[in-house]
């Protein structure tokens, strides 16, 4: 797999949104993230990184990997961050609180984690501003599927 927070610009990163996928399962994060980058085709260039599970492996949230993987997506245009379930959000808010810990413009987004996640990155990979990527996310609460 490759470095999540790498882009295929070349030279120097362009301001694009970053993604953060938050789960409390290192395989789902990572998965839903493959599947987005693949999904949007030209996402591959839309800095995407997984935060899922603990650092020994477990089940759980760990507020050191989605720093760190906000940092590593962090490319100057705002970071969202999308989550699976409860705690995952409640740690994302409290780092949000700490105001620190995340890079500025960095930003929990309110979205389905499957079709938000692919939603935001085919939005940023068209580089769209990091409204317009929350805005996508959103929507996929209306998507049907009967």
């Amino acid at each position: 797999m490759s470095d999540p927070g790498s882009t295929n610009t070349g030279g120097a990163a362009a301001k694009v949104v970053g993604i953060v996928l938050v789960s409390h399962s290192r395989a789902v994060a990572e998965s839903v993230a493959e599947l987005a980058r693949g999904l949007a085709g030209g996402g591959a260039d839309v800095p995407v990184a997984p935060a899922g599970g603990t650092e020994d492996g477990g089940l759980g949230t760990s507020a050191e990997l989605i720093s760190g993987a906000a940092r590593a997506v962090d490319r100057g245009a705002g970071v969202a961050v999308l989550t699976d379930l409860g705690s995952a959000v409640l740690t994302v808010k409290a780092l949000l609180a700490e105001g620190d810990e995340l890079p500025d413009g960095a930003r929990l987004v309110d979205a389905p984690f499957v079709e938000g996640a692919v939603a935001a990155v085919v939005t940023a990979s068209a580089g769209a501003d990091l409204d317009a990527v929350e805005a996508a996310a959103v929507e996929a609460y209306s998507y049907r599927k009967v």
